[in-house]
């Protein structure tokens, strides 16, 4: 192992303050999370992947079975994107602790921002306490243009 590869496995703390899992979950990923740089919240810094089968998930806007955005709020819709993109990584053969790497684009990100705190309780009871490196991005409109938030990602999913 490099000394640089050695450095990255010392400072590889989760968001929950441990490294790579021991009992074998996570996924293969291991969060990494540099002391020196200023804690995650709600995201990590790094992901790094263990062999595996990338998955790539599309975008996830709050659609129900019959093609309709629902959910008033960015909670809501938030609530239903994720739930519909962990939906799809499960077809895959991906689970929640899969999740590498998200990328979230929202039509408005103060108000986004204003509900973090219920947006990481949606988070923590759907996905639970593992945090994929993660982005919010601001966009002027999404495809559906009552959308609110849309939600793509990368899973890594390893035999298990």
């Amino acid at each position: 192992m490099s000394a640089e590869a050695a450095g990255s496995e010392q400072a590889g703390a989760g968001a929950n303050g441990a490294g790579p899992r021991a009992d074998g979950g996570g996924g293969g990923l291991e969060r990494i999370n540099p002391p020196h740089l200023a804690p995650p919240t709600g995201f990590s810094h790094a992901v790094r992947a263990a062999p595996g089968t990338l998955v790539f998930l599309a975008g996830q806007t709050a659609l129900d079975g019959s093609g309709k955005i629902v959910g008033d709020g960015i909670v809501e819709q938030f609530e239903r994107a994720l739930t519909n993109l962990l939906e799809v990584a499960a077809a895959a053969g991906a689970g929640p602790s899969d999740l590498a790497k998200l990328t979230v684009f929202a039509v408005d990100v103060a108000d986004y921002r204003r509900h973090a705190r219920e947006l990481g309780r949606v988070w923590k009871r759907l996905v639970g306490g593992d945090f994929p490196a993660m982005a919010v991005i601001g966009a002027t409109r999404l495809w559906d243009e009552t959308a609110l938030v849309e939600i793509e990602g990368i899973a890594v999913v390893r035999e298990r």
